[in-house]
């Protein structure tokens, strides 16, 4: 039977049932529907709201459905509306009358807000886990080949010196600033909507304060309006998801890009690596070009949100079941791409041989030379065009800076000797940027 099943005559068609049913997705938030309404009903107790001994079975028997379904041993009905119908109805077939006081003062509009804001939090916690050991792993990697020295890139155009260590430090503060965006959201989400009610609130005297405090919420939501109707916090976070996947997916280019034949700067572990069905050769880095392309999944799931919040009137509407299946799927997307980055960043092995050639190639010490001759004193314009006129010479004579002759870069600028050797020695111009 439905929960709202009282005012109408006859029961609703199949297609309306299977269209309007939620439990598909909503059956992953078992343990914080269970957990807020443990609380709520132990407010309702301590308030003098229902019976002390109607409030203590409630409580003791949430408990043990939440832990048998976590078990397996008490299996969710897939024919349920919700997983907040299946559980209170559950509840009153085992004891009795005193489980039909649990929703006193309560809406599925504030509950369901509720159990959204649990779970997430606890989504929040698991992500900010997983890019932790991420950044960990770029870490380590870089100390791993802390020598390594490769070119830099503008414009994917050969530009100046540097380390492995720092080219995977980028991708660190990245992730960082990726953990201060999710602790944000999670802040500015920690306010219990439990007690707006439908929209109105309620006329019985709860106490928001205490469920808030027993949930370890930081407020309640001032506005009962915003409190079941407000979804900025999955918008937020879908946000914060989509730019992670922005720097998973720029980390992955490169990786696609350093494991090709034309820079094999570095190598993937077979382990997570895949062949080709015709092509025996081939060794193909599919978990980042995965997880390049699961980028536009959780971009979608902000849009979806995006769209589906844009038009809505106060208070709660329908539209907003689909907010779960999008932040859900956006945030399981994210962690399983985490995930497997991990172990896979954990096992590369990098070709710092390979690094090194490239590096010496593409004239990427042209700014040390320039550099060089400024500090003899001449203007930085000066230098940078008499610099240029070597790379030109270079480029005709097909040599390298460092294979030029003293006598050669002499007719170029007199101010050149042959300590110049020194400041375009790439080791020498990474040292003196601090890599």
């Amino acid at each position: 039977m439905k929960l709202w099943a009282g005012r109408f005559s006859k029961e609703a068609d199949k297609k309306t049932n299977d269209f309007n049913s939620s439990i598909a997705t909503d059956s992953r938030m078992y343990a914080q529907d269970i957990e807020g309404s443990i609380a709520h009903v132990t407010m309702l107790s301590a308030k003098g709201i229902i019976p002390e001994q109607d409030g203590a079975a409630i409580a003791a028997e949430l408990a043990k459905i939440k832990n048998e379904i976590a078990e397996g041993s008490l299996l969710i009905d897939p024919n349920a509306e919700d997983i907040h119908t299946f559980i209170e109805q559950t509840l009153t077939e085992r004891i009795g009358d005193a489980g039909k006081r649990l929703h006193t003062g309560r809406s599925r509009n504030d509950q369901v807000a509720l159990d959204v804001r649990l779970y997430l939090r606890d989504e929040c916690d698991a992500v900010t886990e997983l890019i932790k050991k991420l950044i960990k792993a770029l870490s380590e990697k870089g100390d791993e080949y802390a020598d390594a020295i490769m070119p830099g890139y503008t414009h994917l155009q050969r530009a100046q010196p540097i380390t492995f260590k720092a080219h995977l430090s980028a991708y660190t503060e990245m992730l960082t600033r990726d953990l201060g965006r999710v602790a944000d959201a999670k802040k500015r989400m920690n306010s219990s909507p439990l007690g707006s009610g439908a929209l109105a609130g309620t006329t019985y005297p709860i106490d928001r304060a205490m469920t808030a405090s027993l949930l370890g919420f930081d407020s309640y939501t001032a506005s009962t309006l915003d409190g079941v109707s407000d979804r900025d916090f999955c918008i937020e976070l879908a946000s914060a998801l989509s730019i992670i996947m922005v720097h998973l997916s720029r980390l992955c280019e490169e990786i696609i890009l350093w494991c090709s034949w034309e820079f094999k700067f570095v190598e993937l572990d077979d382990a997570f690596s895949t062949g080709s069905s015709i092509m025996p050769q081939k060794k193909n880095p599919d978990i980042a070009e995965l997880v390049r392309g699961k980028s536009g999944r959780v971009f979608g799931d902000l849009m979806t949100l995006l769209t589906v919040m844009k038009g809505l009137p106060l208070a709660y509407n329908k539209d907003m079941q689909e907010d779960k299946d999008a932040i859900f799927d956006a945030f399981d997307t994210v962690k399983i791409c985490l995930d497997t980055l991990v172990p896979m960043i954990s096992t590369m092995k990098a070709i710092p041989e390979n690094m090194r050639k490239a590096a010496a190639g593409g004239f990427i010490n042209a700014t040390d030379c320039a550099d060089y001759l400024v500090s003899k004193g001449l203007p930085f314009r000066d230098a940078y065009k008499a610099t240029g006129e070597l790379v030109a010479l270079c480029i005709r004579e097909g040599k390298t800076l460092e294979t030029l002759s003293v006598d050669e870069y002499k007719q170029v600028c007199e101010l050149f000797d042959g300590g110049v050797y020194e400041a375009i020695k790439l080791e020498n111009c990474v040292k003196r940027r601090g890599m």
